[in-house]
């Protein structure tokens, strides 16, 4: 019995020992949490927006806490935001990809270029090739959207908006990217969608590590399901997949990985593509059905102006809706030691081990002193009063670079943003003129979000909006 106590103790004292930690005068300030090793991962994880306004609250731009066992520093200064974007020598991107790669899709990619990736990305979705998928698209969409509901339908249909974006700008993104056009050699992506969502369902739970064993029972099967069902994607010229998948797949088998890797790598693309863009157009019809004023301007600009050219209100529109819903992590791990020099003047030191976050959407994106009524949504406040796009934004009286970010920056910021932008002003143009819509409820509100998303790009709501559409009379083809 006093043998067993002994080592007990000196578990415990190991324990402390090796997690033990103190703040230095040169560390940002430290918060650890109350709970041993956990720290304030549960609080994390259940709403990391709400967790770390209190953390600004108490400590300021720049504090580091402990969760679960790691120390993440957290930088909410967009103007000190390049000092860790630029830096690639002390700060690594690719490691907490890759851990997340693993937890999420059980991938392992031997020998992985992310910068030769990078530039194929480049390649592949701009110019001529960024043109053709503009195309493909359309004609996916416009087809998706006649089987849903034919011209010559009178009557309303009612449908929740959440799924209805989502479903739509999924099926045809996957057609565009991994399927070809709908025939029969491609897998029906209703099937592809069915399983995605029970796998999206799932994704914050497999990045934590928090699944019950009955989730990870589901989770391994729909895994399993989706990469039989990707298998022929990009596999060969005739496979009808886009020439960006060929060439991933190509990358992919010259890096070495088998055949079941590169299944898994293509279900990463697959979220990574189609995993924001339906929640995006989701978020932007809602508020223009929830603000009448704006689906009016939105509405009278595409009918009164090339929509591929010059779109000024429904940029602004789109870029409102993003600032209030796009809130993904910017992280990097600290692989040397590295002083961090603020835009106040204040410096301080970064522990290698450690790691470094950025998360725009407190700030500056939900910033009242950048953004007055952030939780407002206005159309326009990207726009100046002569209609021309507004750029100037400022804290503590400084002009800002970075004053929403959706898209993240540098050198991992998203290669496809131009593409995603294109697919949603594409998709909500066929709709706001191809059919009248409204809300069931009039006076429905915008759903609450679904908080445990915050960090994973775009937020998706605890509960759908319903509405109603059909055709419009006279519309514009």
């Amino acid at each position: 019995m006093i043998w067993t106590i002994f080592l007990l103790f000196q578990a415990v004292l190991l324990y402390f020992i090796l997690t033990h930690r103190s703040r230095s005068k040169s560390d940002p300030p430290l918060d650890k949490g109350v709970i041993p090793w956990l720290g304030h991962a549960l609080e994390f994880g259940k709403d990391a927006a709400k967790f770390l306004t209190r953390m600004k609250q108490k400590h300021g731009d720049i504090f580091t806490v402990r969760v679960a066992g790691r120390y993440v520093t957290v930088l909410l200064d967009p103007h000190s935001f390049d000092t860790v974007i630029n830096d690639s020598d002390s700060l690594d991107f690719s490691r907490y990809a890759q851990v997340l790669m693993e937890r999420i899709f059980n991938l392992q990619l031997p020998h992985q270029q992310p910068a030769k990736e990078k530039a194929m990305m480049r390649e592949q979705f701009h110019g001529m090739n960024l043109s053709a998928l503009n195309s493909t698209i359309s004609r996916n969409l416009q087809a998706m959207l006649n089987a849903k509901m034919p011209q010559n339908q009178k009557d309303w249909k009612e449908e929740g908006l959440f799924d209805f974006s989502y479903s739509l700008l999924f099926k045809a993104g996957y057609l565009t990217l991994f399927g070809g056009e709908q025939n029969n050699n491609s897998t029906d992506p209703s099937h592809v969608y069915d399983e995605y969502k029970k796998f999206d369902g799932l994704l914050t739970k497999l990045a934590r590590g928090m699944l019950t064993p009955e989730e990870k029972r589901t989770a391994k099967s729909v895994r399993q399901r989706l990469w039989e069902l990707l298998a022929p994607a990009g596999r060969t010229e005739g496979s009808g997949s886009s020439p960006w998948l060929q060439f991933y797949r190509g990358m992919l088998q010259e890096a070495g990985a088998d055949e079941e890797m590169q299944r898994r790598a293509v279900l990463m693309q697959l979220w990574a593509t189609q995993g924001n863009v339906g929640p995006a157009a989701f978020w932007l019809l809602g508020f223009l059905l929830t603000n009448p004023e704006s689906l009016t301007a939105v509405r009278m600009e595409m009918e009164t102006s090339d929509k591929h050219v010059d779109t000024p209100v429904f940029d602004s529109a789109l870029e409102e809706t993003l600032r209030l819903t796009a809130a993904p992590f910017i992280t990097r791990e600290v692989v040397q030691e590295k002083t961090l020099h603020m835009a106040d003047g204040q410096e301080y030191v970064l522990r290698k081990g450690d790691r470094v976050c950025l998360f725009p959407f407190s700030s500056p994106q939900m910033d009242p002193e950048i953004h007055h009524e952030p939780q407002k949504y206005k159309y326009d406040r990207f726009l100046n009063a002569n209609g021309s796009v507004k750029r100037d934004f400022y804290k503590a009286g400084r002009q800002l670079k970075y004053y929403t970010m959706p898209w993240g920056a540098g050198a991992n910021g998203c290669v496809g943003k131009q593409f995603a932008i294109n697919t949603i002003r594409q998709f909500v143009y066929m709709v706001l003129t191809n059919y009248d819509l409204e809300l069931c409820d009039p006076l429905a509100p915008m759903p609450e979000v679904n908080a445990s998303r915050y960090g994973f790009g775009m937020l998706q709501p605890e509960q759908d909006l319903l509405f109603r559409y059909k055709p419009r009379k006279n519309n514009l083809d």
